[in-house]
């Protein structure tokens, strides 16, 4: 399964649209996109999850470490589109507490 990644540089901000499965095998591919943009550590980050229809742990261990080099650099990371079944997995974890995770598309 591939995994559609749409990059879009904002003024404060980038927009990152996932579709598909993001999972151990697709994780890396999503991962070499966040990679530059958490390390220049310039812009928030806002993902939306809104056209993914599985998630793993894989992407929820991805998601923290964006989070990690985000902080470090006064920054946040938004999840947003989340389906009901990955905002479980954000509530299960805790993570949900760390980061923003919005069923919407929109950050609030």
């Amino acid at each position: 399964m591939n995994l559609n990644i749409e990059t879009t540089e904002h003024e404060n901000y980038y927009e990152i649209k996932v579709g598909g499965e993001l999972d151990v095998y697709t994780a890396p591919e999503l991962q070499e996109v966040l990679q530059p943009i958490r390390q220049k550590g310039t812009h928030d980050i806002h993902v939306n999850l809104e056209n993914v229809s599985y998630m793993d742990s894989t992407g929820l261990g991805l998601f923290v470490g964006t989070l990690k080099s985000l902080n470090e650099h006064d920054k946040s990371l938004y999840v947003l589109g989340v389906s009901d079944r990955i905002e479980r997995l954000f509530d299960i974890t805790g993570l949900k507490e760390l980061m923003h995770v919005n069923k919407g598309t929109e950050v609030n």
